[in-house]
């Protein structure tokens, strides 16, 4: 599992350090690595590094100290090197080393293979409007791209958008979530000693090896009910693929059985499909979780299907129309919400928090946390990153789904999948069965892609083969 900081928890681990003057010490591992990064670069686009031409935009601080170091191993290694003070001076240290190696201090900013952008550090916020247009060549950003909040993502509009950030001491939360994942690139993580002085987590990422170990290994003794049973509410006479695909994805994910509610019409549709599914009319039966809400609308019998399954105390994924019929903070502990930023809004206004959907897209993190709060469930908020807040506090961030997941009925097997782990693994925690479903959605939706582009039918193939990936 990675864990994830703010920029404000880098700074406090950073000052007992500071205090004992051990700040030149944390400077060189910094720049040491930013350089090494900067040297795979361009042994990776050049084949050389003698004759390259790195460049940097310094701002006054610690973070251009770093790069002007870093520029200074460079010319060591035959790279001709420059940089702009953009505040029109720079840390002293990392000047006199970056002169005294043969960098050249420059007005304007020149032609390079690789521009870094350390303006600003985990200290910046505002807006901030870069002193020059983004450069055509790569861009490596120190620490984070200059005008991206580490603790939040929000950034500003004139941000460049970095192709590599080499960020220090640990991963920021704002580099996983908001506009600074989009600007970020490849992140990579330099170790600078702060060990024990870096507190709890701000948020984590389960990797495939945490969603491989939290998913049942089949057993002799296994019968229907004990692989887990799923009820899902879904599809209506208007939408009536949306049982058919959540449905699929329950299936394909390893439940022992899918107990199907919903209209004669969509029920002969499921079955058809999956024969093997039992279905019914009312919601009765043995389940150990519920899946409910997609594609119900204003159907009348889904919706009172939809309130008896939210009523069972059994755990339970609420998903699209469900999500405008959830009865406020009643919902209990093991209740996941999965709305995309406007239906979150939507749940929040209803609450009497009225937001934007836009300002949930820019800060994702603090509106997933006080949505969980607030309800007492834990939030699964869909987007470029999928955001998985608990009640408590604690948050996943999962970002390995494939552009081609934007399709119709894609969400609908992101709830057949959470579904069935809720059935499935009810020992684990909500929020860590939601960040693992969207690490299966996201495989999926990778494997499906590999063909090209696919629409929500051929999802539920791929999420078998993912699930089997990760359990092998």
């Amino acid at each position: 599992m990675i864990t994830a900081l703010t920029g404000s928890q880098i700074r406090e681990a950073e000052r007992p350090l500071l205090d004992r003057g051990l700040g030149p010490e944390l400077m060189a591992r910094a720049a040491h690595g930013l350089y090494r990064v900067l040297v795979a670069e361009l042994l990776r686009t050049r084949g050389r590094l003698y004759g390259a031409r790195a460049a940097a935009v310094v701002g006054k601080g610690n973070n251009g100290g770093d790069a002007l170091f870093a520029l200074a191993e460079l010319a060591g290694r035959g790279v001709r090197t420059a940089a702009v003070l953009a505040a029109g001076t720079a840390h002293p240290a990392g000047l006199a080393a970056f002169v005294a190696a043969g960098g050249r201090v420059e007005r304007a900013l020149p032609p390079a293979d690789v521009t870094i952008d350390a303006v600003l550090g985990t200290g910046g916020s505002g807006d901030f409007r870069p002193p020059f247009e983004r450069p055509r060549g790569l861009v490596v950003a120190c620490d984070l791209p200059s005008g991206v909040d580490a603790d939040t993502g929000l950034a500003s509009e004139h941000a460049w958008q970095a192709d590599v950030t080499v960020t220090f001491g640990a991963l920021k939360t704002g580099l996983l979530a908001g506009r600074g994942r989009a600007l970020a690139g490849r992140v990579e993580v330099v170790d600078i000693g702060l060990g024990s002085h870096l507190g709890q987590p701000d948020a984590f990422v389960l990797e495939q090896s945490d969603v491989a170990a939290l998913l049942p290994r089949p057993r002799d003794d296994w019968h229907k009910y004990t692989r887990g049973v799923l009820g899902v509410v879904a599809g209506s006479e208007q939408y009536q693929g949306a049982a058919v695909l959540t449905t699929a994805a329950a299936l394909a994910t390893g439940v022992g059985m899918v107990r199907y509610v919903g209209p004669p019409d969509v029920r002969r549709a499921v079955v058809g499909a999956h024969p093997e599914v039992v279905a019914s009319g009312s919601p009765e039966g043995r389940v150990q979780a519920w899946a409910v809400g997609p594609g119900i609308a204003h159907d009348a019998a889904q919706q009172r299907a939809f309130d008896v399954a939210v009523g069972s105390g059994l755990p339970v994924v609420i998903d699209a129309s469900g999500l405008e019929r959830i009865p406020g903070p009643a919902l209990g502990g093991r209740a996941v919400l999965t709305p995309h930023a406007g239906e979150l809004a939507g749940v929040l206004s209803r609450l009497g928090l009225p937001v934007e959907r836009s300002d949930i897209e820019a800060r994702p993190v603090r509106w997933a946390r006080i949505a969980a709060e607030r309800l007492g469930v834990t939030v699964l908020l869909k987007g470029p990153a999928t955001v998985c807040a608990a009640p408590d506090g604690t948050v996943c961030i999962q970002s390995t789904g494939h552009p081609y997941l934007a399709t119709a009925g894609s969400g609908d097997t992101l709830t057949g999948v959470l579904g069935a782990l809720l059935a499935t693994v009810p020992e684990t925690r909500p929020v860590h069965l939601a960040a693992a479903a969207a690490v299966i959605h996201g495989l999926a939706g990778r494997i499906a892609a590999e063909t090209g582009p696919f629409g929500a039918t051929e999802l539920a193939e791929a999420v078998r083969r993912a699930v089997g990936h990760l359990s092998s």
